[in-house]
């Protein structure tokens, strides 16, 4: 029996005509995804669910899906599906990753020129009769500094038009090297350095807790008088009443914005200010964009469900069935072995390097490189996956190598991941013991047998005594239970003094000012707190 795809939201009708065409049996209900009662009922007989963002695959609808095995998401973001239920469920969720880069660098560059010539306003003022030359005095962008924040795959097209416009571009990206950088024809700079000489800025990096607000009101006080803004990567990424205190003062000269801290915008601090642009999130709003993510995401759920391939997955490795049994747990160690540096590293990368120990060295390295690399990046990027994060890698300059060996020591087998910045090397190593479970077992040299849980707490300081004191006491009157403490330091045979770590697996989140109380003893060179997805 053929496989049987329900498409329940508007996908073009080439990408409809794909599934037919490799034999699936597909329904085009493409207003059934607003309707939540319809779809729950529907949603039981069908193989595939192909979806754009009106679609909600909830917990609710997942478990009703009962023969359900692949999501499609046309588009980047997935914030309609709930992923670790699909997970639960065993179904594969995937998206389409490059499908709209050219058409969201295209709006942000519209913008760009929108913004220098004032051009809605004068729209607008000639459309009501007016001929008010004298009040839309625009500037040029030829010789202007363009300050690019996030040069990955957006990022680095906008860099490429904005050198085809003649501009002087600017990046700052902690993970673009400088080999990257010149390829490309941009100069890498440090955030205060680009805030202080871009006559324009543009931001094209996820939302994530490090980059959540980098617009900040003490980072817009640093900006170049005049500098004119655009945003069209994510909504959060800019203090918005800031930034409209700026324009309003004249130091901020205009902005363009496509996305907001809070959507569908119906107010923003930014509405109705001189010389500021916005559009309703259309960044990826274009004919062809939308195309190549339906064709793509058809040709995807087509190939898993004839052939079992799996391509852009968020949710599984792109491993055989076969594999999958035996590298299962080896693939979730290398997501946090990557992950666990990912989380510690701010510096520029430069290398990734993987070295297998013992008879992991004979599994599917390609899929665990894949694995420790999405890892690593999924720290700073959560939309990053294990076919995205090596091409990811790749366009930042980022090298990785794989190094085999038989086996060396105590363990039948581990992976020890070294990632080289510009500051140094950071390394940890970890194994799969008999029960299934990975486990750290070095951490910088340092000899370790930690569990690895969901939250976790890293610290590094001199071997004096008091260290394990204050982190209990600490932690305890915080409310903080301690599920697993492991010590290790640089040579057991040493005096008290050498470099030393704890790790330690906690029950639930360690709170700010917790963190900060623990830095403020002076008793540790790094207080770092961590987080791994374990289920």
């Amino acid at each position: 029996m053929a496989p049987k795809v329900l498409v329940s939201d508007k996908l073009s009708e080439t990408a409809v005509q794909i599934f037919r065409d490799r034999g699936i049996d597909v329904t085009f209900e493409p207003n059934l995804g607003k309707d939540k009662v319809a779809l729950l009922k529907a949603i039981g007989e069908y193989d595939g669910l192909a979806i754009r963002s009106a679609t909600k695959a909830t917990e609710k609808i997942l478990n009703n899906a009962t023969n359900l095995k692949v999501i499609g998401r046309a588009g980047i973001g997935v914030d309609n599906v709930d992923i670790p239920a699909a997970s639960k469920k065993g179904v594969i969720v995937m998206n389409t990753p490059f499908g709209n880069s050219i058409t969201t660098a295209e709006h942000a560059i519209a913008l760009m020129m929108a913004v220098a010539r004032q051009i809605p306003a004068a729209s607008t003022s000639t459309h009501a009769g007016k001929w008010e030359k004298s009040a839309f005095m625009g500037v040029e962008l030829t010789g202007k500094t363009l300050g690019v924040i996030g040069a990955g795959n957006i990022g680095s097209i906008v860099c490429n038009r904005a050198l085809g416009l003649k501009m002087k571009v600017i990046a700052y990206d902690p993970f673009l090297s400088e080999e990257r950088a010149a390829k490309i024809g941009v100069t890498k700079v440090e955030m205060d350095e680009l805030l202080g000489r871009s006559d324009f800025i543009t931001f094209h990096v996820p939302l994530t807790d490090k980059t959540r607000n980098i617009m900040s009101r003490d980072a817009i006080a640093k900006l170049k008088p005049g500098v004119r803004i655009v945003n069209c990567a994510r909504g959060g990424l800019v203090d918005e009443e800031a930034l409209a205190e700026a324009i309003k003062s004249g130091h901020v000269a205009g902005a363009g914005f496509d996305v907001f801290a809070v959507e569908p915008a119906t107010d923003s601090p930014l509405f109705n200010l001189p010389n500021v642009v916005v559009t309703p999130h259309l960044g990826a709003a274009t004919t062809e964009a939308q195309e190549n993510v339906a064709i793509q995401v058809a040709e995807q759920m087509s190939d898993y469900l004839l052939t079992g391939a799996v391509s852009n997955a968020l949710n599984m490795p792109s491993v055989t069935a076969e594999e999958a049994k035996v590298m299962g747990p080896w693939l979730k160690l290398a997501q946090h072995l990557g992950g666990f540096i990912g989380q510690l590293t701010d510096d520029p990368v430069k290398a990734i390097n993987i070295l297998y120990d013992g008879q992991v060295g004979e599994m599917n390295t390609a899929a665990l490189n894949a694995a420790t690399v999405a890892g690593f990046m999924k720290a700073t990027n959560p939309e990053v996956n294990m076919v995205s994060a090596p091409v990811i890698a790749q366009e930042r300059g980022i090298s990785v190598s794989t190094t085999t060996q038989d086996k060396t020591g105590v363990y039948n087998s581990f992976i020890k991941l070294t990632v080289v910045t510009t500051k140094g090397e950071r390394s940890i190593a970890g194994t799969v013991f008999s029960d299934g479970k990975p486990r750290f077992i070095q951490i910088m040299g340092i000899n370790v047998d930690a569990e690895i849980g969901q939250h976790m707490l890293y610290t590094t300081n001199r071997d004096v005594p008091g260290i394990i004191g204050t982190l209990g006491q600490m932690l305890g009157a915080a409310g903080v239970n301690i599920a697993n403490f492991n010590l290790g330091r640089a040579d057991q045979g040493t005096a008290q003094g050498t470099a030393a770590i704890a790790l330690l697996y906690v029950d639930d989140a360690i709170a700010g000012n917790v963190l900060d109380s623990l830095r403020d003893t002076g008793l540790f060179t790094q207080v770092r707190p961590l987080e791994f997805d374990v289920a």
